[in-house]
């Protein structure tokens, strides 16, 4: 081979890889919200789960993508490990479309396709159809790398060093070793088997050698999703680990099987288009694999349960439950993550000013450490999830994941402005007791009236944020309780002044309680805010 055929080789490479992940992100993009549908299947039985694996990576048109995010799901704690090893065996099967799509051979379509996508991209108004266009674009260039890479190899049908090599080794380990180096490069199995397939079009690779390339690939395909789980919590590496052994084992017995009996040969008997047999022998391989191994899956379990042990004082104090960068490859399961994330941060937010109320109504400081540690959670939360929507804005997302990432900047705001009026009453309550000031009846009832009416108030907004959406008729409902909030502002301003004429408390006293009036009225303005954000912009998800 020349130079120009290397070059040539890489470009090919190069177009290809491009094609299938404009292709992926276009199907993803394409199908939107439907994928945000699919977590509430992950979490049912193992056999739904296992249809997810296989729909989401057709999409993805990456098994490596898919196993990462679910790392990540498993990191973040959505899903345990049970559910996770059936997506990732579903991965394994999902992975094998792209190899049949190549197996068509449309070739002589990829030029047209390619300018029908461009075309779509440049010139549709409508958001579906530019994603359709990324998609067509993607499908024309895959197929444009495969002949780069085909006609590039053709100088290696009258080498005779390739051709002794290929034909005189009898050793399948090469084999193995070959497609495991290659895969682990490229970090695609699916990449991997498609420059096989282009090799194959030369007709330069022989099936029996090609049967152990493969399995060589499906080790290789491993290697993302370990380095995937670097840093993650124990389950998340067991996730990992547990695709590691079932990937093994799965290539133990197909070597065997390749080795020992007469599978190839049966495969030839099928088809004698080498780039079909192929794709055969990948598929085979994939679910095969899943047939003979998912019954023992539990077994697996147990034993990346025995390896990777447990470990002992994992710091639980700061740490985010429902967003993790591995979620990043796919977008919207991001969106919808930040979403909960920002959620939990409210309801800590909530109980941290209900809790920091009663305590300046009763005078017991039992929970201050627990609200100052709810504080700081609230603080990492506040910084963890802004810089995760400033990376996921960096993303191509929908028109609508767009705009509700926009909303969370200012909800995410509100919370933490919430928290911090939750401090300021808890220090008022600090002072009343350290000063031994003790509100009056009345105004014990004054303030726990206004409490539950905030309180009402701040439930409904997490909710909405809890749905992602919210009808004209519940934000109307909420602002009625705003609108009652101001009213018992006012009320207890005047009841101030008329209680200090009266000497009814101290100067002091008062002061204490008016401000925490204020504070009141503060988080009924941000609650309201969380749940006319999301009416403004009529999001749903």
């Amino acid at each position: 081979m020349t130079i120009a055929n290397i070059l040539q080789l890489a470009g090919g490479i190069g177009i290809f890889l491009y094609g299938m992940k404009l292709m992926g992100e276009g199907l993803e993009n394409a199908a939107g919200d439907r994928l945000k549908g699919l977590l509430n299947i992950i979490t049912g039985n193992r056999f739904l789960a296992l249809l997810v694996g296989i729909a989401f990576t057709a999409v993805v048109q990456s098994s490596s993508a898919t196993t990462a995010m679910v790392v990540g799901f498993v990191n973040a704690g959505l899903i345990n490990l049970t559910q996770a090893v059936s997506v990732i065996m579903g991965a394994d099967i999902g992975t094998t479309v792209t190899s049949i799509i190549i197996s068509l051979n449309l070739n002589s379509i990829a030029p047209l396709a390619v300018f029908i996508g461009v075309a779509l991209l440049l010139f549709g108004k409508k958001q579906i159809l530019k994603h359709i266009g990324e998609i067509i674009t993607g499908f024309g260039l895959l197929f444009m790398g495969i002949n780069y890479m085909s006609d590039s190899m053709e100088p290696l049908k009258t080498s005779a060093v390739f051709h002794n090599f290929i034909t005189n080794n009898s050793n399948p380990f090469v084999g193995v070793l070959i497609g495991l180096v290659i895969t682990t490069i490229i970090q695609s199995s699916s990449a991997s088997v498609g420059i096989l397939q282009a090799i194959a079009m030369q007709g330069l690779v022989p099936i029996g050698f090609s049967a152990y390339v493969i399995l060589g690939q499906n080790i290789g395909a491993v290697m993302p999703t370990l380095l995937s789980s670097v840093g993650t919590k124990v389950n998340a590496k067991r996730a990992a680990f547990f695709r590691l052994l079932f990937n093994c084992t799965g290539v133990i017995i197909f070597f065997l099987i390749t080795r020992f009996t007469p599978y190839v040969h049966l495969i030839e008997k099928l088809t004698d288009n080498p780039v079909l047999q192929i794709s055969l022998l990948h598929i085979i391989f994939n679910a095969g694999s899943v047939l003979i191994l998912m019954p023992f899956s539990s077994k697996f379990i147990k034993l990346t349960e025995l390896i990777i042990k447990d470990k002992q004082g994992e710091d639980e104090a700061l740490k985010l439950r429902f967003i993790d960068d591995r979620i990043l490859q796919t977008p919207p399961m991001a969106v919808i993550q930040s979403g909960r994330e920002t959620e939990r941060m409210a309801r800590i937010a909530r109980d941290n000013f209900v809790a920091a109320a009663e305590a300046l109504m009763t005078g017991n400081l039992g929970k201050a450490e627990s609200i100052r540690h709810g504080e700081e959670k609230i603080n990492f939360l506040n910084n963890e999830i802004t810089d995760y929507l400033i990376k996921i804005n960096k993303l191509d997302l929908s028109d609508k994941d767009a705009e509700f990432i926009g909303t969370l900047y200012h909800t995410v705001n509100d919370i933490e402005r919430i928290g911090d009026h939750a401090m300021n009453i808890l220090e008022a309550a600090e002072q009343a007791v350290n000063k031994k000031k003790k509100f009056p009846d009345d105004v014990v009832r004054d303030i726990d009236v206004i409490l539950q009416t905030v309180t009402q108030l701040l439930d409904g907004a997490i909710n909405v944020l809890k749905n992602q959406k919210v009808n004209k008729e519940e934000f109307l409902r909420l602002n009625d309780i705003e609108e009652k909030v101001d009213e018992l502002t006012g009320l207890y301003n005047k009841k101030h002044i008329e209680r200090l004429k009266e000497h009814a408390y101290s100067t002091e006293t008062g002061m204490l309680f008016i401000n925490t009036i204020i504070d009141f009225e503060r988080v009924g303005d941000h609650a309201i805010n969380i749940g006319g954000s999301l009416l403004d912009k009529s999001i749903v998800i």
